[in-house]
């Protein structure tokens, strides 16, 4: 374990072709992913089956909300919806990622087939206690990226191999995605799931969060407008 955790932290350190040639590795290296759970989720966004996803080794896991037959469907509605406890959970508006996630649901809720994926993925990949301590920064004056950095960090740690391994699982080969960042969009293309058009997903834009989505469109390239 101590071996393993050793290479996982290195990387974080890595160099962006690094990182790269990483991600490519990706699909080859990871193990397949499996169903361990499967129950219905009625919801005041509609009804949906909820799914527990882990891979082989159960190394990465994630949620999956489901909504009608996606299996042989022509391009699903799709959101890929990284954890943030601050927002979803405590309705925090440093961010919009409550906002994204309630608007991803009824959007799928409305559509015939679509799928939410749910995944660990705190602080865009880097945890839960080291967002925290970038939230510190960032009440310093650092804005959301140069915290990640300084606390040694890529801009955006996050890998979208899994989701997509996950979705060819379901049998989904094109996704109508729901997403604002053209780097999940590139990745998700790289592992193998088409992305016939990018949906935007971006809610009603609040004074405490303005900051915080400038840095992700001037810095991540995120597509958003309005600010």
């Amino acid at each position: 374990m101590a071996k393993h955790m050793s290479k996982k932290k290195a990387s974080r350190g890595a160099s962006r072709p690094a990182r790269k040639a990483a991600r490519k590795r990706g699909p080859a290296a990871r193990a397949l992913p499996k169903i361990v759970a499967q129950a219905a989720l009625p919801s005041r966004f509609g009804r949906f089956t909820i799914l527990g996803i882990e891979d082989g080794k159960g190394k990465d896991e994630a949620v999956v909300l489901l909504r009608g037959k996606v299996d042989g469907a022509a391009a699903p509605l799709v959101r890929i919806h990284s954890q943030c406890l601050t927002g979803d959970v405590f309705c925090s508006e440093r961010c919009d990622c409550r906002g994204q996630l309630e608007l991803a649901l009824e959007k799928i809720g409305r559509a015939p087939s679509g799928l939410l994926l749910y995944l660990p993925q705190e602080g865009r990949g880097i945890g839960l206690m080291n967002k925290l301590k970038a939230y510190q920064l960032q009440d310093q004056g650092r804005d959301t990226v140069e915290a990640n950095n300084d606390l040694g960090f890529a801009a955006d740690s996050r890998n979208y191999q899994f989701p997509a391994a996950i979705l060819r699982l379901l049998g989904v080969r094109a996704v109508r995605l729901l997403s604002n960042n053209p780097e999940k969009v590139r990745q998700l293309e790289e592992g193998g799931v088409r992305v016939i058009e990018r949906v935007p997903c971006q809610p009603p834009v609040l004074d405490s969060s303005r900051a915080y989505l400038r840095t992700k469109k001037a810095k991540l390239g995120h597509v958003l407008s309005g600010l």
